[in-house]
């Protein structure tokens, strides 16, 4: 773990080819380049984009509201770049984060269109599903797909994700409300059950949550 204090969150993910790393304002022009040239490849699969959203006001505002949902201990978002870090490839959060009995998280990503189908999303999801389970000692993720999106769907199935349901008129995408297939995968049916049963040791035991850092908004 890597500590940043200009970054919403400290931490700073290494996965095999990626680096999953908190998002800075340093990053306006790389991500808002990146988006722009993605628009017609990543909009029908996103909420209707404001019209101001890749300004550098659009950018301060999304970056607030980041830094609010972090701060509440309910958002965990990362950018994903090549390497050692040079090349914004994209972006995967883990939202809508419970603790207590629940223990359950959301996932959703996205990939600029220069580097989708290229394996690079694959080994992000592994990753920050690495940190869910064993870092946050999460006991389940979630994750929502469009029922057209095929390709997500087939990620998701391929790190273990499990379709549990069918949500009419579940979210308001691309300007109008959409269905989804709900997927999920639980932490003790995979290679993370071991590590999770010596974690917890004897029942009722109570794990440590890492506390959000405490530092002023950069902007």
């Amino acid at each position: 773990m890597v500590l940043n204090r200009a970054a919403i969150h400290p931490y700073q993910l290494t996965g095999k080819g990626v680096l999953l790393r908190a998002p800075q304002p340093k990053d306006y022009e790389k991500w808002s380049n990146l988006r722009e040239i993605s628009r017609d490849f990543l909009q029908p699969w996103e909420p209707t984009w404001p019209v101001d959203d890749l300004s550098r006001v659009g950018f301060k505002r999304r970056y607030k509201q980041l830094l609010q949902e972090y701060r509440q201990g309910q958002s965990y978002p990362f950018y994903i770049f090549e390497g050692i870090g040079q090349k914004l490839l994209g972006g995967i959060t883990l939202t809508n984060v419970r603790h207590g009995v629940c223990k359950s998280g959301c996932l959703g990503y996205w990939m600029g269109k220069p580097y989708a189908g290229k394996g690079y999303m694959k080994k992000a999801v592994e990753r920050i599903i690495s940190f869910a389970f064993e870092e946050l000692h999460l006991h389940r993720v979630e994750a929502n797909c469009i029922p057209t999106n095929e390709v997500s769907i087939g990620l998701l199935e391929r790190v273990g994700f499990e379709r549990e349901g069918y949500a009419r008129s579940f979210l308001f995408i691309n300007g109008q409300w959409q269905d989804h297939v709900l997927l999920a995968k639980i932490a003790e049916e995979t290679n993370f059950s071991r590590s999770l049963r010596n974690r917890t040791g004897r029942a009722g035991q109570q794990n440590k949550i890492p506390e959000p850092v405490s530092a002023k908004a950069p902007f």
